[in-house]
Order: C-alpha cells, then sequence, then structure tokens
C-alpha cells in the first residue's frame, strides 16, 4: 500500500489518524502544524508529496474554527506540492447542522464550509454520519459517506439482551433508528420532543412500548446531551429496565459531561470520530468505539480505485 499513498493530519485527532495508518501499515507522513504567537496557523509538509495519493485525517472538531483552518491550510499546501490527488477524510463534519435556513438573514454554514474545502483543493471527500444526508449535495467533488452503524452493531450483538428497544430522540431519526432495530431484532420507539431555542428542548411522550426493556438512544450526536438525557429520564419513567445512549459523534460540549454523571444512562456508547481522553477521565460511562478500521478500508479502497459500496451500511 505504501506506493504512491500518504496520509497525514493535523492536530484534529491524532490519535485516529494514527489508528488508521497503523491499520494501513503506513507511516503518517511528516508534518508541522504549528501557531504563531498571534494565533495564525504554521503549515508544513516535511516530505516529498508530489504525484502522491494523499489523504488528510482531520475532523472538524473543537476547537471547530482551528482545525478547519488547519484542514484549509494542509489541502493548499499539498496541492501548491503537486500532490495527485487530495482526500479530505473529515470523520466529524462540523458546521453540519446550519444546513439550511431557518429564519431570516441567516447562513448555510454547512455551504459555505463545503465550498472552502473545495476551493482550497481537495479532491474528493470521505466523512461519516453527517447530521443531514442531503450535505453530500453542497460539494462540487466526490463524497463517500460512511456510516459508523456497523462498529456500533457489532457492540451490541455481544450484548445477551432478550428484549431490547431501539429509541430515536426525535421524529428526524427514526429512519436511523429504525434500520439499527431491524439488524438487532429489537423493538422501536421515539421520543416527541419539542425545541424551545438552541441545545435546548423539552421531552414531551415516549412513542413505542419500552415497559421492562433495555432501550437504547441512538443519535448521529451527542452534543449538550440535554436532549440525550432528558429522553432517558423519560424512557425510564415509562418502566424501561435499563437505558443506553450510542451515537456516532460525542460532541459533549458544555455541561454534557455533568449531566450524562447525573443522567440515569447506564453508558454511552461513541465512537472515535472526536478526541475524548480528557472527557473519558471526567466520566466513567463512556465507552468508546474506534472507526479506524472502517476509515482506513474506505482510504485503501480509494486508493486502489475498487468499489466502497460494501462499507455503506
Amino acid at each position: 500500500m505504501s506506493n504512491g499513498i500518504k496520509i497525514l493530519t493535523g492536530n484534529a485527532n491524532q490519535p485516529l489518524a494514527r489508528k488508521v495508518s497503523e491499520y494501513i501499515k503506513i507511516p503518517l507522513s511528516d508534518t508541522t502544524v504549528t501557531s504563531f504567537s498571534d494565533g495564525e496557523i504554521l503549515v508544513q509538509i516535511n516530505e516529498n508529496v508530489r504525484g502522491s495519493d494523499v489523504f488528510v485525517v482531520q475532523p472538524t472538531c473543537a476547537p471547530v474554527n482551528k482545525n478547519l483552518m488547519e484542514l484549509l491550510l494542509l489541502i493548499d499546501a499539498l496541492k501548491r506540492a503537486s500532490a495527485s490527488r487530495i482526500t479530505a477524510v473529515i470523520p466529524y463534519y462540523g458546521y453540519a447542522r446550519q444546513d439550511r435556513k431557518v429564519q431570516p438573514r441567516v447562513p448555510i454554514s454547512s455551504k459555505l464550509v463545503a465550498d472552502l474545502i473545495t476551493a482550497a483543493g481537495a479532491d474528493r471527500i470521505l466523512t461519516m454520519d453527517l447530521h443531514a444526508a442531503q450535505i453530500q449535495g453542497f460539494f462540487d467533488i466526490p463524497v463517500d459517506h460512511l456510516f459508523a452503524a456497523p462498529v456500533l452493531l457489532d457492540y451490541f450483538k455481544k450484548w445477551s439482551v432478550k428484549d431490547m428497544v431501539i429509541v430515536s430522540p426525535d421524529a428526524g431519526g427514526v429512519e436511523r433508528a429504525r434500520a439499527f432495530a431491524k439488524r438487532l431484532n429489537a423493538s422501536l420507539a421515539f421520543i416527541d420532543k419539542r425545541r424551545e431555542a438552541a441545545n435546548v428542548c423539552e421531552i414531551m411522550n415516549v412513542i413505542g412500548d419500552v415497559n421492562g426493556k433495555d432501550a437504547i438512544i441512538l443519535d448521529d450526536m451527542i452534543d449538550t446531551a440535554g436532549t440525550t438525557t432528558q429522553a432517558a429520564a423519560a424512557i425510564r419513567n415509562k418502566g424501561a429496565n435499563r437505558v443506553f445512549a450510542a451515537a456516532s459523534h460525542a460532541v459533549l460540549s458544555g455541561p454534557a459531561i455533568e449531566r450524562i454523571n447525573n443522567s440515569v444512562l447506564e453508558e454511552v456508547i461513541v465512537t472515535d470520530t472526536i478526541p475524548l481522553d480528557e472527557k473519558m477521565n471526567m466520566c466513567g460511562k463512556i465507552r468508546v468505539l474506534s472507526v479506524a478500521p472502517l476509515l482506513a478500508e474506505a482510504i485503501k479502497r480509494i486508493h486502489e480505485e475498487t468499489s466502497v459500496n460494501s462499507l455503506f451500511v
């Protein structure tokens, strides 16, 4: 695999990038990503990339703007160094929640970010569990959209639970929860909620039977954990035995850790699209599963120009 392929990363999620490189058996390319005293970012590629097929592993997680700028500068540096193809591997795509105008005079930020990445010189995007699938259409370059479901499903299939229910925290996530429940032979429920303001929601009702069952709240991301913990409380009040949460992206901003620690949740299962070492030390309920093998397999297939269709499950 070393012939013509290079993998590099910024500072956003170096542990994940190292796991991907170990899986493919290619060392990370020597790259300098640092900052001047005034905060300007300095990027330098310290080895020849001319004619190489380059993959930049860089989620745009917190600090979002810094990590996004690192990604743009890395892509620009590679383009100016004559890399033959540049694939932006973005396990977590920031600004994805701003994908439409919900009120007057607001930007469609996820479209703007897509334009920036394309203008910087990316030839292809490899990402995972976009908040809205239609964001793929914001790019004028090919997008491979993976899902963390296979990783989460492998974990839950090892359970010996007989009576399980998959719960969507809102009506919009029912399709995801239904597909998950089908693969686990579990029943389905969802939460009817009313959002009062950004990052604030009120749980109204549990639709479906959760009484006497082990419930798994399934979402694409957990941000402030308000929705997840309130949903967990509502499900427990309806008679569920145990309540778990599962999500692809553990944003865990603001009071998220405190809310999870004080909630009825038994465990929160997430992936390593966002680095979590510090937050895991603050919360013993978090279990992290790695998506590195999934991303690495996609990178190998993209480089070899073979189908990645079997990974879209």
